[in-house]
C-alpha cells in the first residue's frame, strides 16, 4: 500500500499522497489539496514547497553532496571540461566523443553575433552594469530568432535554439566587458576551445599577440563547471516559472539572469571581494575584522563564509580552493587584497568560533579571489557567474518542457481591506 498522510480539517480526513525521490526525499503531494478543502497551504519563499519534480541535480546540504545526473561534482571538476559537463545537464548523460565534438563544433559554430547586435551596445550608458546590458541583450536574442517563441518547437528546433545560447553567450559576455573598458571588440575563434575563446576575446588586444595560459583555462573550467547548475534556487525556478508560460528559452534565461543579479544571489563573490577593499583601506588588519565578525552587537559580516544551503563544508569550495592556490602560486600575483582573502582562510579554517559554527569559506569567496587574479574586474564576477550557470537553466527549462508542466501560479493569503464602498475625491480627508 502506498505511503500517505492523513490530514484532519473541520472533523473531515483527507489523504495526502507521499512522493519518494530516488535519493529517499520525501513529501507530501498537495496537488489536489486546494480542490478538497478549499485551504492552499503558506511557505514564504518556498523553503518547504517542492515545485517540481527534477532528474538533474541532486544537493545535500546537511552532507555536503552535490552530484549533476548523479555525478558526484568532484569527479566532474577533476576529469571533465565546462562543454562536456554542459551535454551532460542538458541531456542527461555523458556524451560519447562523437556527441561532444559534434556539441563543441555546434557551439563554435554558432559564436557570432549579429552585426546589429553591435549597435545596440552604443544605446546604453557607458556607466551601465555589465549585469543589465547582458540580460538585454540575452532577451534580445528573441528578436533575432523569433520562431523560438513557438510552443511547438520540434526538438531539432530546440536544439538549435541551446546550441545558439551556449554559443553567444560567451561572445556577448566578453563584448560587454570590453564595451565597458571602452576597447574595441574582438571575434571569436574557431580554432579554440571555449573556456580559451571566452578569454581570448576578453583579454586580447588587435595591437599585440596574446598568449593563452593552460592554468588559467584549467581554472576557468573548474569554476564554470562548479556553478553550472544548483538545483531550484531563485534564478533557476525563475527561468522553470517564465518558461512555463511557453516564454522562449531567450526570454526564460534573460530572467534568471535578472534574478542572479540580485545581491543576496549572485552577488556574493562581488561582495566578498568589495569587504576585502574595505578591510585595505582601514588598514589591512584582518584580525580587528575577525574580532568583528565575532562580536554579536557589530553588523559587520564576513561575506563568503557559511551557506545557506550548506550545513557542512561547501563541497564546491574544496575543489576551487585548490585551482585558487595552484593559479596565485602559477601567475606569482602580489596582490594585497589576495594577502588578505588568505590571512582570513586561514583564520577561519583555525578558529574554533568559525569550526564550531561551520562558517567555512564558500565557493563565492575563492570564485572572486581567482576571477581577480585572472584579471577579470569585480563588477564582471555575476556575469562570469551567468555564463556558468547558462547549462543548469537550460536543462532546467528544457526539462520543464518536456515534461508539460502547467504555467506556474502561485497562491497567496490576501491581508488587505475586505470590501469597501468608493470615496468621491470631494469627500476624502
Amino acid at each position: 500500500m502506498a505511503e500517505s498522510a492523513e490530514l484532519i480539517l473541520d472533523g473531515k480526513s483527507y489523504s495526502l499522497p507521499v512522493i519518494e525521490g530516488t535519493e529517499r526525499e520525501k513529501a507530501f503531494d498537495i496537488g489536489k489539496l486546494r480542490d478538497q478543502t478549499g485551504y492552499v497551504t503558506l511557505d514564504s519563499g518556498y523553503k518547504n514547497t517542492g515545485a517540481t519534480k527534477s532528474a538533474i541535480t541532486f544537493l545535500d546540504g546537511e552532507e555536503g553532496i552535490l552530484r549533476y545526473r548523479g555525478y558526484p561534482i568532484e569527479q566532474l571538476a577533476e576529469k571533465s571540461s565546462f562543454i562536456e559537463v554542459a551535454y551532460l545537464l542538458i541531456y542527461g548523460k555523458l556524451p560519447t566523443e562523437a556527441e561532444l565534438q559534434n556539441f563543441s563544433n555546434q557551439i563554435t559554430k554558432h559564436t557570432l553575433v549579429h552585426e546589429d547586435v553591435r549597435k545596440i551596445f552604443d544605446g546604453f550608458p557607458s556607466a551601465a552594469h555589465p549585469m543589465a546590458i547582458l540580460s538585454s541583450l540575452i532577451c534580445s536574442l528573441t528578436a533575432f530568432y523569433p520562431e523560438s517563441v513557438s510552443p511547438d518547437l520540434s526538438k531539432e528546433e530546440i536544439d538549435l535554439n541551446v546550441i545558439r545560447l551556449m554559443a553567444k553567450i560567451s561572445t556577448i559576455a566578453a563584448w560587454t566587458y570590453k564595451n565597458n573598458m571602452g576597447h574595441p571588440l574582438n571575434y571569436p575563434r574557431n580554432d579554440l576551445d571555449y573556456c580559451s575563446n571566452f578569454l581570448y576575446m576578453m583579454f586580447s588586444f588587435p595591437t599585440e599577440k596574446y598568449d593563452i595560459d593552460p592554468r588559467i583555462v584549467s581554472a576557468l573550467n573548474k569554476l564554470l563547471i562548479l556553478h553550472a547548475d544548483h538545483e531550484q534556487n531563485c534564478s533557476t525556478s525563475t527561468v522553470r516559472l517564465v518558461g512555463s508560460a511557453n516564454a522562449s528559452l531567450y526570454g526564460s534565461v534573460s530572467a534568471g539572469i535578472n534574478a542572479l543579479w540580485g545581491p543576496l544571489h549572485g552577488g556574493a563573490n562581488q561582495e566578498v571581494l568589495e569587504m576585502l577593499q574595505a578591510i585595505q583601506k582601514d588598514g589591512g588588519d584582518t584580525s580587528k575584522f575577525i574580532a568583528k565578525a565575532k562580536d554579536k552587537n557589530d553588523s559587520f559580516r564576513l561575506m563568503g563564509f557559511g551557506h545557506r544551503v550548506y550545513k557542512n563544508f561547501d563541497p564546491r569550495a574544496k575543489i576551487i580552493k585548490k585551482a585558487a592556490d595552484e593559479v596565485l602560486a602559477a601567475l606569482g600575483i602580489d596582490d594585497p587584497l589576495l594577502k588578505i582573502a588568505q590571512e582570513l582562510e586561514q583564520a577561519a579554517l583555525t578558529d574554533q568560533y568559525f569550526i564550531e559554527r561551520k562558517l567555512y569559506p564558500n565557493v563565492d569567496f575563492y570564485s572572486g579571489i581567482i576571477y581577480r587574479a585572472i584579471g577579470i574586474p569585480t563588477e564582471m564576477f555575476t556575469v562570469m557567474f551567468a555564463l556558468g550557470r547558462l547549462p543548469g537553466w537550460i536543462a532546467q527549462w528544457k526539462e520543464m518542457r518536456e515534461n508539460k508542466e502547467p504555467i506556474g501560479r502561485p497562491r497567496q493569503i490576501y491581508t488587505g481591506e475586505t470590501e469597501r464602498d468608493y470615496t468621491p475625491i470631494e469627500q476624502r480627508s
